[in-house]
C-alpha cells in the first residue's frame, strides 16, 4: 500500500484528468469513488465518462485555456464539472458563493469569465438569485456580459449520440485528453481569496501544483490513511482545504469521498457521518465544535481521524471529541499552496504544533524586529502557485518572486521539524513600543473560557496608538477575571484587552475561518470603553 502513497516530484507531471485516469487504472475502474447526499455513487469509470460529456457540451462554449467560472456546492455534478473541464484544456474558476455580490462580480471580471456553469436547484436553494442577476449584469473583457449556463439544461441537451461519445472518449481516455488537455504547468483552477485586503485575489494554480499536494498529503500522512477509508468531505471546494486536501487527494488515492454541501449543517453532517460509516473527516475547529455538539450517541463514532486546518484547534475541541476515541490531527496551508505546507500524524501528534512540513517543501525564515521567537515564514516547492490575478491586472498572472511564496505567518521550527504558528505578521499588534502576538493571547483567554469563542482584535488609540479588545460569545465574560488568568500564566499587563465586547455569534467566514475583518469592524463599530 505505501508503494501509492510515496511522494515522487515526477509523478506530479500529469494534469489534474491524467491523474485522475492514473488512479482509475491502478486501482479499478469500477471502484465506487464518489458520493454525495444523493446516496447514489459514481465509480472511476462513470466519473471519467461523465466528466468527457459535460467537458465536451462545456468545450463547446469555450475556448482551451479559457476560465469558466463554476458556482456550485459539494455534490458529484460539482467533480464531473471539474474534471471535465480540465479534460478539454478549461481553467475551472470555482467561485466562493457565500462572498457576496461585489466580491463574486470582482472575481468574474479578474479571472475575465464569460461563462459561469451553476445549477438551478442550488440557486433556488441557496437563493442566489440576486448573484447570478448581477453576474449576468456583469461585462466581460471583450465588452459582453457574464452568461450563466445551468447544469440542468446541458444534462437535457445530451443524446444519445453525446453518450456514445463519452464511452468511445473514455476508452481512449489517455490520448483524447492529450489532444485536448493542457500541460501540468499550465493552469488548472483559480481559487478567490477571501477579500480580507480589498477586492479578491485570484491564486492561479497549475495541475502540477494540485496533483503534486495531493501526493505530498497522501505520502506525509501514508502510516494514517488507507484505501478503505470513507472521506468525509463537508468543506466547500472553492476552497483549498475542501478541494485539494478533501477533495482531490482521496480521489486520487482511491479512498471513496463523500460530499456533503455545507458545513454549517451541524445536525446533518453528523447523520450522513453515520450512514456512511465514514472514517476520515475534513473540518475546521469552528465546524468540529458544532458537529460535536449535534451530534446523538453513535453518529461519529466510526471517525477514527479529524484533520483539521484553516484556524487554531482548540483543547476545548480536542476534549469534545475524545469520547469517540477520535485522533484530531492539525495542520496547516495557504491557498497559494495548494494549500498543505504541513500536518500533524498519528503517531507524533503534538497539540499546539501543526506538525511537520510535508515532503517536496522547502523552508525559510525572516526575522521580525520585535518578535524574538521564529520569523516570518516563506516556502517553495511544487505545490507554491504559478501566481495572483489582481483586480487591477485581469487575467495577468504574476508569479511569486523566485519561486518563493511569503506566507505572511511567524513561525518557529523547533529541534523535530515540527511548526509552531506564533500568528499572522498582521496579527501582531504594536503597544508601548512591544509587539504583542493576538494569537497568543487569543490561547490564554481560550484556557480560561474553552466553551466559547474568542477573538483579540486592536483598535486605534489616542494614546498608545493601539488598544486590544476581546471579541467573544461568553455572555458574562469579565475583565477581572481575565486580568487575574493572564497574571498566572504569566502575561504581562499590557497584553491584557483593555476591553470586552460580548456578541451573540463571532462573524465565520464560509471557509470556516473567522472574519477577521468583519469582527475588527464590529469592535470598531461598537467602539467598547476601554
Amino acid at each position: 500500500m505505501s508503494e501509492n502513497f510515496d511522494f515522487n516530484p515526477r509523478d506530479s507531471e500529469k494534469t489534474l484528468f491524467a491523474a485522475l485516469l492514473a488512479a482509475a487504472r491502478r486501482i479499478g475502474k469500477n471502484k465506487d469513488i464518489l458520493e454525495d447526499v444523493e446516496r447514489k455513487p459514481l465509480t472511476y469509470k462513470y466519473l471519467i465518462i461523465g466528466a468527457f460529456v459535460i467537458g465536451a457540451k462545456l468545450a463547446q462554449a469555450t475556448q482551451r485555456r479559457e476560465a469558466v467560472g463554476v458556482l456550485l456546492p459539494n455534490v458529484n455534478g460539482l467533480v464531473v464539472t471539474l474534471f471535465g473541464l480540465n479534460a478539454f484544456g478549461r481553467v475551472a474558476a470555482l467561485l466562493n458563493f457565500t462572498a457576496g455580490t461585489k466580491a463574486i462580480r470582482a472575481a468574474a471580471r479578474t479571472a475575465q469569465m464569460r461563462i459561469v456553469v451553476t445549477s438551478r436547484r442550488f440557486v433556488d436553494t441557496a437563493k442566489l438569485e440576486d448573484v447570478i442577476a448581477a453576474l449576468e449584469a456583469t461585462e466581460t473583457d471583450g465588452g459582453g456580459r457574464v452568461r450563466i449556463v445551468y447544469l440542468e439544461d446541458v444534462r437535457k441537451d445530451i443524446g444519445a449520440l453525446d453518450k456514445v461519445m463519452g464511452l468511445a472518449r473514455a476508452t481512449f481516455a489517455n490520448a483524447v485528453h492529450r489532444r485536448h488537455g493542457l500541460t501540468p504547468d499550465d493552469p488548472a483552477a483559480i481559487l478567490f481569496t477571501s477579500g480580507t485586503e480589498g477586492l479578491p485575489k485570484g491564486v492561479v494554480l497549475s495541475n502540477r501544483n494540485l496533483v503534486a499536494n495531493a501526493q505530498q498529503i497522501a505520502a506525509h500522512a501514508k502510516d494514517a490513511l488507507h484505501p478503505d477509508d470513507i472521506v468525509m468531505n463537508p468543506l466547500p471546494m472553492f476552497h483549498s482545504f475542501g478541494l485539494t486536501a478533501a477533495g482531490l487527494m482521496p480521489l486520487l488515492k482511491g479512498m471513496k469521498t463523500v460530499l456533503y454541501p455545507s458545513p454549517l449543517h451541524y445536525k446533518q453532517v453528523p447523520i450522513m457521518i453515520r450512514q456512511t460509516k465514514a472514517s476520515i473527516l475534513f473540518a475546521t475547529d469552528t465546524f468540529l465544535q458544532g458537529y460535536a455538539r449535534a451530534a446523538d450517541d453513535g453518529d461519529l463514532k466510526s471517525v477514527r481521524i479529524v484533520i483539521c486546518g484553516a484556524e487554531r484547534v482548540k483543547e476545548q475541541t480536542r476534549r469534545l471529541w475524545d469520547k469517540w476515541g477520535t485522533v484530531i490531527l492539525e495542520g496547516y496551508g495557504a491557498t497559494e499552496c495548494s494549500p498543505v505546507i504541513a500536518c500533524n500524524l498519528p503517531h507524533n501528534n503534538t497539540p499546539g504544533s501543526v506538525g511537520a512540513m510535508l515532503p517536496g517543501i522547502e523552508a525559510k525564515l525572516e526575522k521580525v524586529e520585535g518578535i524574538p521567537e521564529g520569523g516570518r515564514l516563506s516556502v517553495r516547492g511544487p505545490n507554491v502557485m504559478l501566481g495572483y490575478m489582481r483586480a487591477d491586472a485581469p487575467g495577468v498572472i504574476e508569479p511569486p518572486h523566485e519561486g518563493w511564496h511569503d506566507t505572511g505567518d511567524i513561525v518557529a521550527i523547533d529541534a523535530q521539524g515540527l511548526l509552531w504558528i506564533k500568528g499572522r505578521a498582521k496579527r501582531f499588534a504594536k503597544i508601548g513600543g512591544e509587539m504583542v502576538s493576538l494569537a497568543s493571547v487569543e490561547t490564554m483567554i481560550a484556557g480560561l473560557w474553552p466553551q466559547f469563542n474568542h477573538v483579540v482584535v486592536s483598535i486605534p488609540d489616542a494614546r498608545k496608538g493601539e488598544q486590544l479588545v476581546l471579541v467573544t460569545d461568553k455572555a458574562d465574560a469579565d475583565k477581572v477575571s481575565l486580568q487575574q488568568r493572564a497574571r498566572e500564566e504569566g502575561f504581562p499587563e499590557l497584553w491584557v484587552p483593555k476591553a470586552i465586547l460580548v456578541v451573540p455569534q463571532i462573524p465565520v467566514l464560509g471557509s470556516g475561518k473567522v472574519d477577521l475583518p468583519a469582527t475588527v469592524e464590529l469592535a470598531r463599530r461598537t467602539r467598547p470603553l476601554l
